[in-house]
């Protein structure tokens, strides 16, 4: 019999906010610990919470962003548990009136090759719903400390639908949801900074069944690949339990990304088992059409829509870019805006130049010297002119690396830095280049006989002593068209 995967994803965001959920000490990492705290987070006699509005902007962007319904009213409940990470013994959280209804995450899989664009297709989601965090264990040898800096930072939760197929799915969803969050400028999305958490829910059923089978819910998946991996090998043990005559237990198991092998922890936790009541120390939250509207226009052209644009024609507003530099361009909204700052100087035409330049030569200088892109010296103007002078003729392709070389560490316009160095290509309408390839078609009879007889390549054969004679500064298409003119005259 075979068998499909249901795979269901919670992904917890911490929101990027200056201070907590419901008070305003401030929200912050790698900071001494238990700093962060004060009497509402410690959950002292008497402290009251009030709502952070800057989160609340935060949660209804993504929804936007995310195509989710916003409710018009929101209410906040209790979660209640008790486990050493929660001062209060209970989590301010939403349960049946969330913020974000619906919506959808647009994904792309893999390709059948690297530079190859992929399947899409869109992930339901269920809810994005607002809540604080817990504090954070610290297990040793000797116990476990609890640090409560973490405690009452903003949190959202997107829960998606039971929608996902399989791990490679469920790789590509949370690469598509983290590029959308850190676009809109929600948060990080650091999974190394806790920013980014992910729980998977995994089922299998016979292929053809409707019905849900039993959910295992995966606990520690603190990277992208460890949630693919993680839920590869939940799929492949679930198969191999019911091959061999078992049956799914719905549980909580831990996932050690480094041994690739997970250990059951606990029962799973039903809804009822929380007690969820409404908070009485917070009210409901309204969000009325011009709450929405002005936080819609703040948002940012959405990834793929940018993709798309990016590869349209130029006749239909775009750059005409291939898959493989558009893929590499716009998981970084950062470098995807300031290629669009160079493009837009070029023009259309010399878009998919100005591409190469950042995706080849940019990124490796950024990569070499451990920079952002904030802190570079070189400037999406002067990375046009670089262009437009290559494309003029002016400057060759090779000589452009020197060039672009210097830009980069001292931040030099490139005119500047071709009339110091003396890297401007020779004069291409002179006599002396119609000589060089007068004297190479002599010289070279074979390779014109070959290009006669319609072997294009053997045009290369040609170019090089022309090159050879100009040491190098001779415009490659000056060169290619007076040898094509003089050989067309044979």
């Amino acid at each position: 019999m075979q068998y499909e995967a249901v795979i269901g994803l919670e992904v917890h965001v911490q929101i990027k906010t200056r201070s907590k959920m419901f008070t305003r000490v401030a929200a912050g990492y790698g900071r001494p610990e238990n700093t962060l705290t004060d009497p509402v987070v410690l959950a002292m006699p008497g402290a009251l919470p009030v709502m952070n509005r800057a989160a609340v902007d935060s949660i209804i962007k993504a929804g936007l962003m995310l195509g989710c319904a916003i409710a018009p009213v929101c209410k906040w409940d209790r979660k209640n548990y008790f486990y050493p990470d929660s001062p209060k013994n209970y989590q301010i959280s939403q349960y049946d009136q969330p913020i974000c209804v619906g919506g959808a995450v647009e994904i792309e899989l893999p390709g059948p090759a690297r530079n190859v664009m992929g399947e899409h297709k869109t992930i339901p989601l269920t809810r994005i719903h607002l809540e604080e965090d817990v504090g954070k264990l610290n297990h040793g040898a000797g116990g476990s400390l609890i640090d409560y800096n973490r405690a009452g930072t903003p949190l959202m939760e997107i829960v998606s639908d039971p929608a996902l197929r399989s791990a490679e799915e469920a790789h590509a969803y949370l690469q598509s949801l983290r590029t959308s969050i850190v676009y809109a400028g929600i948060s990080d999305c650091d999974m190394e900074k806790g920013q980014l958490r992910c729980d998977a829910n995994v089922s299998i059923r016979p292929v053809g069944e409707t019905r849900l089978g039993t959910k295992v819910e995966l606990k520690n998946l603190n990277s992208i690949a460890f949630v693919r991996d993680g839920i590869a090998h939940e799929i492949a043990r679930q198969i191999a339990v019911v091959k061999a005559g078992g049956v799914i237990v719905q549980e909580t198991r831990d996932y050690d990304g480094l041994t690739g092998t997970s250990q059951s922890l606990r029962s799973k936790e039903m809804a009822h088992d929380y007690r969820y009541f409404p908070d009485p120390d917070v009210m409901p939250g309204k969000v009325d059409e011009a709450w929405k509207a002005r936080l819609d226009a703040e948002l940012p052209e959405r990834p793929f829509d940018k993709q798309r644009r990016f590869m349209a024609a130029e006749a239909d507003g775009g750059y005409g870019l291939p898959y493989t530099l558009a893929s590499v361009l716009i998981p970084d909204r950062e470098i995807a805006d300031w290629f669009e700052r160079a493009a837009k100087l070029t023009g259309p035409a010399l878009a998919q130049p100005v591409g190469n330049w950042i995706v080849n030569d940019l990124q490796r200088e950024l990569a070499a010297a451990s920079v952002s892109l904030a802190d570079v010296k070189i400037t999406p103007a002067a990375l046009a002119d670089l262009v437009n002078l290559i494309a003029a003729g002016t400057l060759l392709q090779n000589a452009a690396k020197e060039v672009f070389a210097e830009m980069f560490a001292t931040g030099e316009p490139p005119a500047a830095v071709v009339a110091r160095k003396g890297l401007a290509a020779a004069p291409t309408d002179s006599a002396e280049l119609e000589t060089w390839c007068r004297e190479s078609i002599a010289a070279n009879a074979k390779a014109v006989a070959e290009f006669k007889a319609g072997k294009e390549s053997a045009l290369n054969g040609l170019k090089g002593p022309v090159m050879k004679a100009a040491k190098g500064k001779a415009n490659p298409k000056a060169v290619d068209e007076t040898l094509r003119r003089l050989l067309a005259a044979l």
